[in-house]
C-alpha cells in the first residue's frame, strides 16, 4: 500500500471551497512556517513571498481561511490576535505574562473537548478552549538575576 501523497496549499485551498491566489498560498504557508503569528508579521511573511500585499487583503484572507478551517484564530485576554495552521485537533495554549509568548500545549485529556461541563445547559459540546498563563523560560532567568 502507497501512502497517498500530501496534498500542496494550492490543492487545499481548493479542497476548502476557495479560489487560489498567489497571495493565499504565501499566507497559508507564513501561518504554518510561524509559531502564532499577529496579522502584521503575517503581512511581513507574505511580502517577503509575493510583494506587496495590504493589511486588509491579509485580514480578509485570514478570515476566510479561519472560516474554512485551514488557519485556527486565537485571541489571548489582552492580546492581539494570532494566528496558527495547527488545526483540528483541540489542543490549548501556554501564554507568558511578561513578552506575551504563545506555545501549542496538548490537550490535558487527550481527546475533545478535554474538559466535561459540569451542567452543559443542553449544548452540545464540541470544544474546549484553555488558555494557560505564566512565564516563560526565557523572561523567568531575567526576573531572577
Amino acid at each position: 500500500m502507497t501512502a497517498s501523497p500530501t496534498p500542496t496549499t494550492a490543492e487545499e485551498l481548493r479542497g476548502a471551497g476557495l479560489r487560489v491566489t498567489a497571495a493565499r498560498v504565501a499566507l497559508l504557508e507564513t501561518v504554518r512556517d510561524g509559531d502564532h503569528l499577529g496579522a502584521e508579521a503575517i503581512a511581513s511573511g507574505v511580502r517577503d513571498r509575493v510583494g506587496h500585499i495590504s493589511l486588509q487583503a491579509v485580514y480578509e484572507a485570514l478570515h476566510a481561511l479561519t472560516a474554512a478551517g485551514l488557519v485556527r484564530r486565537i485571541e489571548p485576554a489582552g492580546h492581539p490576535a494570532r494566528f496558527e495552521g495547527r488545526v483540528g485537533d483541540n489542543h490549548h495554549h501556554i501564554v507568558c505574562r511578561s513578552c506575551g509568548a504563545v506555545v501549542d500545549v496538548d490537550c490535558v485529556v487527550g481527546e475533545a473537548p478535554c474538559l466535561a461541563a459540569a451542567d452543559d445547559r443542553g449544548f452540545a459540546i464540541e470544544e474546549a478552549e484553555v488558555v494557560y498563563w505564566g512565564v516563560c523560560p526565557g523572561c523567568s532567568t531575567g526576573r531572577s538575576s
